[in-house]
């Protein structure tokens, strides 16, 4: 039984949380937090001791993982305090701001033996996952393109607002845009031969809309992402994916396959499993979290490699992505 403390109590540990409840193999232990309304609702509701450090979690010799769903800015300064005291560590993504930071990652796992994985939660979504089979096993025949779409209205859950200080998330183009990024790398098992991207920016001049196209040889993809929108407008996750013989079509809860041969196909899906509480944040479906989370579990119940969202897969995303800011002149200019 793996004994796991939470650093981080808002929307994502919440999430965590609850998914580990449902999880064989794993007990949550013990939570952190500076906020002591957050810390109170997490012990009601699991049970669980609190610290009001994290410092103090990560020596609490009972736990065997450290789960860290705090903001961007603070995950290398915990993990690398996680991996020196002998911990499994979780990490939510991005795995931080900087390819130095992701560097001090590796070299701090390769030092150590660590065993981490990332939250790269869409490598696990299940028309994601079977979006890669279809790509993979040529169901449909080659793949010819497929753009990806994120949209969202500007987070307005996050822990003194550090979601809109690019300094702390490194902007949407960092935070949300990266998941499509590290999917599309993952799907062609591949690195983009060339890539080109463009934004637009607020008043500030942060990046608030991005849409990068990346080359694999004759295979042309895209990918978008804006947390710009209205207040009420519905997060939008998306694909439409070109094959020889159909095109397939995710919108946010749907996945529909349209053939040439003029069938139509409707895959069904297994992204089900129901918190029974609000979150807080923008996700309704916690399917591919508990996915994600069980994975983790299973590998380390088997002392299996973590491969599927590993240290250095995160790292290599996070690179490529900061490679597309860059080339824009960087997140605010």
């Amino acid at each position: 039984m793996f004994k796991v403390g939470i650093i981080g109590c808002g929307g994502m540990g919440n999430m965590h949380a609850t998914c580990y409840e449902a999880i064989d193999g794993v007990q949550l232990v013990a939570v952190a937090s500076t906020n002591e309304d957050q810390l109170q609702k997490m012990q009601e509701e699991y049970k669980v001791k609190t610290y009001f450090s994290a410092e103090e979690l990560i020596l609490d010799s009972e736990l065997d993982i450290i789960d860290i769903c705090l903001p961007t800015f603070l995950h290398v300064e915990y993990a690398i305090k996680a991996i020196e005291a002998g911990k499994i560590v979780f990490i939510e993504k991005p795995l931080c701001l900087t390819a130095e930071d992701a560097d001090l990652l590796l070299e701090t796992q390769k030092r150590t033996g660590a065993k981490v994985q990332v939250g790269h939660v869409v490598r696990f979504w299940d028309e994601y996952v079977w979006l890669k089979n279809a790509v993979e096993n040529k169901i449909y025949g080659n793949l010819i393109s497929v753009n990806f779409t994120r949209l969202s209205p500007l987070p307005a859950w996050s822990w003194n607002d550090w979601f809109n200080d690019h300094t702390k998330s490194g902007s949407m183009a960092l935070d949300m845009h990266i998941h499509d990024t590290d999917f599309i790398r993952y799907m062609m098992n591949a690195e983009p031969d060339n890539f080109k991207t463009n934004v637009t920016r607020t008043k500030a001049g942060v990046i608030d809309y991005i849409s990068t196209s990346y080359n694999f040889g004759d295979v042309l993809i895209s990918a978008e992402a804006c947390w710009a929108m209205p207040g009420n407008f519905p997060f939008k996750c998306a694909f439409t994916a070109r094959f020889d013989d159909a095109t397939v079509v995710f919108d946010t809860d749907t996945l529909n396959v349209y053939k040439f041969d003029g069938t139509h196909e409707q895959p069904e899906m297994t992204n089900d499993f129901d918190s029974g509480s609000d979150t807080g944040i923008n996700v309704s479906n916690l399917g591919p979290y508990y996915n994600e989370l069980k994975y983790f579990i299973d590998k380390l119940s088997k002392n299996e490699p973590i491969e599927t969202a590993s240290l250095n897969e995160a790292a290599t995303s996070l690179k490529l992505v900061l490679s597309e800011i860059q080339s824009v002149g960087g997140v605010k200019i």
